[in-house]
């Protein structure tokens, strides 16, 4: 049987895959793990419960909380948040468990389940197979006076989120206009609310929520609306979150896209000259393009490899005691202030080396060259088996052969959706191209469902 946890907790299709009796049973086990592994003899457990504001969110987080109370356990419902802003009011009020409803960048139609451990960091993956072996294990519930209450916060959560954001940065952004696009998600609110009481001056797109609108042709997985208003409203730079804002996007001046790899880079340089930058380390994932790391190199910053996903950047970053890491896909964690990806923090920060620089965003992205890569989705396909095929192994170790030295071939399965990703990084944008499109053809052929 597949493993019911991918690499961001469960995601699927809200109401038929993510249903409210998995998100009751989810909650119930959860609280039934959490009681197990802690010390309660004189409290109630503690959890809170955010959600992006996708209409299936509204009775997934109803059926969590049910799950959790029921077991024993108090529960704060946050209401409408991003994932960091969970995270970060798990470790900043001392909550036991902390329960996020999103799908994050998927559709509207999907939906998620993710947990945060105290402290704010994502559970570990023996505590999600215990979560998921309790999931049918009929136990003895709490009755009376011994069942979980439940409070609404009513809006302080999100003020002292952007509270603690604002206390990152030295400076401010006066003097900067910057646009953001909200994704009609998680940040609609707190957004241009941070942004504005840094002192810049906000653009804002796509801040208008109705529970069907979250991702759709906007924020950071289509940055072209972005990009067209950055330019027409004449700001120093855009920024894109996604649906539960843990990931950002920048846009310079000009439009052109700048992406995580290009943040990471311009951030990992601000950090390592103010002397924040532990051990001079970047963590990257072996989706990053080489550029990135050549850039690196010559800045006297080693970069590490992770596995794709923002809870591997996190384990190594905690294992090798580093303070800055991320995705291309514009998840960066910087370990001082976030515990996951945080797109606001980045935003700020983005912002705040702009603005204490004086310099464009295009020229700092300037110090971040990019090969040509070429990123195809390969869906309907047995992703388990992309590993294991002989003739798709024949085929990449092919590619690799013509592409030698300077440049480089990466499949993987997806960790959140049922597809498998080519990535073909090349000299030449149409060798990438020929590349990546030749091997997309022999995974679809060869692993076909």
């Amino acid at each position: 049987m597949a493993r019911l946890f991918g690499t961001d907790g469960v995601r699927g299709l809200a109401n038929r895959e993510v249903t409210a009796d998995l998100a009751l049973r989810l909650g119930t086990a959860a609280a039934r793990v959490l009681v197990a592994r802690g010390d309660f003899s004189d409290r109630r457990p503690q959890a809170i419960v955010g959600r992006d504001p996708r209409i299936s969110g509204q009775f997934l987080a109803a059926a969590t909380i049910a799950g959790l109370s029921s077991a024993g356990v108090d529960v704060e419902d946050l209401g409408v948040l991003p994932t960091p802003a969970v995270a970060h009011l798990t470790g900043a009020d001392g909550a036991d468990l902390a329960v996020m409803i999103s799908a994050s960048h998927n559709p509207m139609a999907d939906n998620g389940i993710k947990f945060f451990a105290r402290g704010g960091r994502k559970l570990d993956d023996a505590i999600e197979d215990e979560i998921e072996r309790q999931l049918d294990v009929v136990a003895e519930m709490p009755i009376g006076a011994d069942v979980g209450r439940i409070t609404l916060d009513r809006g302080l959560g999100g003020n002292r989120y952007v509270q603690h954001l604002l206390s990152t940065i030295a400076g401010d952004l006066s003097g900067l206009r910057i646009a953001i696009d909200c994704a009609n998600g998680a940040a609609s609110e707190v957004g241009p609310e941070v942004l504005r009481a840094a002192g810049a001056d906000v653009v804002v797109i796509n801040a208008s929520p109705d529970g069907r609108n979250i991702n759709e042709k906007c924020g950071s997985t289509h940055p072209e609306q972005l990009q067209a208003v950055t330019v027409a409203s004449e700001a120093d730079l855009g920024v894109a979150l996604d649906g539960d804002a843990d990931r950002c996007l920048a846009v310079d001046h000009t439009g052109a896209l700048v992406d995580g790899d290009q943040i990471m880079g311009i951030l990992a340089i601000a950090m390592n000259e103010a002397e924040q930058l532990a051990q001079r380390t970047l963590v990257v994932t072996v989706m990053s393009n080489l550029g990135l790391q050549l850039a690196m190199a010559e800045a006297g910053i080693t970069t590490v490899q992770t596995k794709v996903g923002d809870r591997y950047v996190l384990e190594g970053m905690t294992a090798g005691g580093f303070s800055l890491g991320g995705e291309q896909s514009g998840h960066l964690i910087m370990a001082e202030h976030s515990t996951t990806g945080d797109g606001l923090l980045t935003a700020l920060h983005i912002g705040a080396r702009v603005a204490g620089t004086g310099r464009t965003l295009t020229d700092l992205a300037a110090q971040i060259p990019r090969l040509p890569q070429v990123l195809v989705n390969v869906p309907g396909v047995d992703k388990a088996r992309v590993g294991t095929d002989p003739a798709v192994a024949e085929a990449v170790a092919a590619a690799e052969v013509r592409l030698g030295e300077t440049g480089r071939v990466l499949l993987r399965p997806s960790g959140t959706e049922p597809l498998v990703r080519v990535m073909v990084e090349a000299p030449e944008q149409d060798q990438a191209e020929a590349e990546a499109h030749s091997l997309r053809d022999v995974v679809r052929d060869r692993l076909a469902l």
